[in-house]
């Protein structure tokens, strides 16, 4: 067929030489003409249709990055020029992974494939290998604790790698999860001892991998055990070691809003529900053994080694599942919100501890209070059981998200936790008022938007437009911004701040990225292989993503994703045979594949 390609792409892909890409094409057969439209706009019909007159075009190809966005315009200018619109193929660079050191030949095998009418998948499919049947799972939130337990449940055996001390991640944390406000522990503590009691599953706290080798179907894996110092087996969660230990730091499952000790529980539901020890905190470590260690003489159980020392341990697993999950932005760079220099101006992670029934005031929504430190000398502010609860509470969204000074990216979930907060301090703290700052409300699932409008008929004032700036006037927080709605500006009197931050990739994803050749999308998270078809696999055959690692969503899209990694598992251990490194396909094993398929 004779075929036109029109190259709509920007010189946003640092990756691609778009005119290398175009010279390509033009040696291609049936092809007639090639055209590159460096252009954002809609390009005029009038010209594509001459286009397709002039050169008797029964095929267009529309390649770039986003080539949906234009193709209404060329179905048009096709149907226009007396030809059939069913022939309008996409070549999308973005879709089919056309980035990294192998982008250029990547978007030369799109363009072949798409000028031949055979879809890129079909074509760039690499060999399979025998499959060890043995899961490595790295990251123990929600989504590699469903990954685990639908894979051990299969019988398969599974390895869970956790940094932490426990497993459970950010979802642990909270308090109720929107829009049905269940209990989020009442949701994940059960998985959690389902993983903590599976013979399938072997769990790894305290640990990290440090060095990956291998192929697809028999990778093998170097994993670094940190020392926990106690004994998980032995220890019986007495409380004893914890009551007797002298140093107090900030607590990291409480956000930093309370304290905890040297050794400690993460929190009472952990798992493994035994102590351990920082040794970024404790004496005895710090100081080689010079100092304290009354921890190790108070043990009944003798659990506690203070001289313990890391490990490493090899495995070789078939696949690999990546649930590596999120930070927060560091929010003290918005300079605006005060956050660090009002007491009052807090994090969403934060605010989630406060309210929580297990947090640090037994779910109270109270102000800080401020008291003198003995040891230090000074004043600080502290939430206090006893303390205030605010009269008024601000709400701000998109804190470092849709920014491109920070985040340009949506973080997707803000809005909904913020709407979630509203209507606990409405339940909570008797007759307060709350102000929502939002640009957009993106209520986007099952049940959020009608949640959004209970939230409204309860009383929250939802103020549409960017909040400018916290101030303090008179002793008193002040919450200035644009009311778009009524076209003025706005100042609050507030008591307290909760900032709803954007989300970033996880500590240490930069070094898994390279570690494993997984390539990051310019926002920093993993890349699928292919958003519309293949969203949980990547480039590397038998390693895949799951959860936050790839991009922003809620719990549920997290637990189905989960879900979704484990049965292309299972479905390769099923037939014995994982498919290779997509990255090793050269352009002219794609090109053979594709005119083998056209001829069909």
């Amino acid at each position: 067929m004779r075929t036109g390609v029109f190259f709509c792409q920007t010189d946003d892909n640092r990756n691609l030489n778009i005119d290398a890409i175009a010279k390509y094409s033009a040696n291609l057969p049936e092809v007639e003409t090639v055209q590159i439209l460096r252009l954002k706009p809609l390009p005029e019909i009038n010209f594509i249709c001459h286009q397709i007159k002039t050169n008797n075009l029964e095929r267009v190809v529309i390649a770039g990055d986003i080539p949906g966005y234009y193709k209404p315009v060329f179905t048009r200018a096709m149907a226009l020029a007396g030809g059939n619109a069913d022939e309008i193929r996409l070549a999308s660079f973005q879709e089919h992974g056309a980035r990294g050191e192998n982008a250029m030949d990547r978007a030369k095998a799109i363009v072949a494939c798409a000028t031949m009418g055979v879809p890129f998948p079909l074509a760039a499919v690499p060999g399979g290998n025998p499959v060890n049947h043995a899961t490595l799972i790295i990251g123990a939130g929600i989504a590699g604790i469903q990954s685990a337990l639908e894979i051990a449940n299969a019988g398969k055996q599974v390895f869970l790698v956790e940094q932490t001390g426990t497993i459970g991640g950010h979802m642990a944390m909270f308090d109720k999860t929107f829009p049905t406000l269940d209990c989020a522990a009442c949701i994940l503590t059960p998985k959690m001892v389902s993983v903590g009691q599976h013979e399938m599953i072997r769990l790894l706290t305290k640990s990290k991998v440090v060095a990956v080798s291998g192929k697809p179907g028999s990778y093998r894996v170097k994993i670094k055990q940190s020392a926990r110092y106690v004994d998980v087996k032995s220890c019986i969660a007495c409380n004893l070691c914890t009551e007797v230990c002298p140093v107090k730091v900030k607590s990291e499952f409480d956000a930093g809003i309370s304290m905890r000790k040297a050794i400690y529980i993460p929190f009472p539901q952990a798992v493994p529900n035994a102590y351990l020890v920082d040794e970024k905190s404790c004496t005895y470590i710090l100081s080689e053994g010079k100092k304290c260690g009354v921890c190790m003489k108070k043990c009944p159980k003798e659990c506690i080694n203070l001289n313990e020392t890391d490990h490493t341990i090899d495995i070789e697993v078939g696949n690999i599942i990546l649930a590596t999950g999120y930070e927060l932005l560091d929010v003290s760079k918005i300079e605006q919100y005060k956050y660090g220099i009002f007491p009052n101006v807090l994090t969403s992670i934060e605010f989630e501890r406060l309210t929580n029934a297990s947090g640090t005031t037994g779910g109270r929504i109270v102000t800080k209070t401020k008291r003198f430190n003995k040891k230090t000398e000074k004043d600080e502010w502290i939430f206090s059981p006893e303390g205030i609860p605010p009269r008024s509470v601000a709400l701000i969204h998109c804190v470092g998200s849709r920014n491109k000074k920070y985040n340009p990216y949506c973080s997707r979930v803000c809005c909904m936790y913020s709407l979630k907060f509203a209507h606990l301090i409405k339940e909570k703290v008797p007759n307060v008022t709350v102000y929502e700052f939002y640009i957009d409300m993106r209520a986007f699932g099952k049940g959020y938007e009608e949640f959004a409008e209970r939230i409204k008929q309860e009383g929250t004032f939802i103020v549409r437009g960017h909040s400018a700036s916290v101030e303090m006037k008179d002793d008193q927080m002040v919450v200035r911004g644009e009311d778009i709605f009524n076209d003025k500006l706005v100042e609050f009197k507030v008591d307290m701040v909760v900032l709803a931050v954007g989300l970033i990739p996880s500590p240490g994803t930069e070094e898994l990225s390279r570690m494993l050749g997984i390539q990051r999308d310019t926002d920093g998270w993993f890349s699928e292989l292919d958003y519309n078809g293949s969203p949980t696999d990547t480039d590397k055959g038998g390693i895949y993503v799951a959860g936050m690692c790839q991009a922003p969503k809620d719990i549920p899209d997290t637990v189905a994703q989960a879900a979704a990694v484990a049965a292309g598992v299972l479905g390769s251990l099923t037939s014995g045979k994982g498919l290779g490194h997509m990255s090793s396909l050269t352009l002219s094993e794609i090109e053979a594949k594709a005119k083998t398929i056209h001829t069909i």
